[in-house]
């Protein structure tokens, strides 16, 4: 589905975030439920957020994978106030943000929120999986606690 979709209706769907050519085929994964990270083709690592260029070994050579979403909160902090977002009440309490360390790879770690627990259960640890939701009209990833709690 997303393939069918040029780069101005791309930009389209989500109005609230700044895409470059680098990172297009992200955005095109979220359409289709799928988390695309850049993986190099010649030394195999994994790079977020997208850059042209593999950090690792400078090659050019990069595809667009998808990744479980699998992984493990590495970093938690709550929001008391922010920008207006769908789903997001800050007068019911902080909202969760975490970064989430992947299986994919040690330190690939990919920022959004988890949904699904109550926010004192969101603690550095906590194992997590790939959820979806829909913010503005258009997919939107999120973590929620991993069924069985052990990574």
């Amino acid at each position: 589905m997303s393939e069918a979709i040029d780069d101005e209706a791309l930009v389209q769907r989500f109005p609230w975030v700044q895409i470059t050519h680098d990172s297009k085929h992200l955005y095109r994964g979220w359409l289709d439920r799928q988390l695309l990270i850049n993986r190099c083709d010649d030394c195999s690592r994994f790079h977020h957020p997208p850059k042209p260029i593999c950090p690792e070994c400078w090659s050019w050579n990069l595809t667009p994978t998808e990744v479980s979403g699998r992984g493990t909160v590495h970093l938690a902090m709550w929001l008391y106030q922010g920008a207006p977002a769908p789903g997001v009440d800050y007068e019911k309490g902080p909202h969760p943000v975490v970064a989430v360390e992947l299986e994919a790879q040690p330190g690939l770690r990919f920022s959004s929120t988890v949904v699904g627990c109550p926010v004192e259960d969101v603690v550095i640890g906590l194992p997590v999986e790939l959820d979806w939701i829909d913010r503005y009209g258009a997919p939107f990833p999120v973590f929620r606690p991993r069924a069985g709690g052990a990574s």
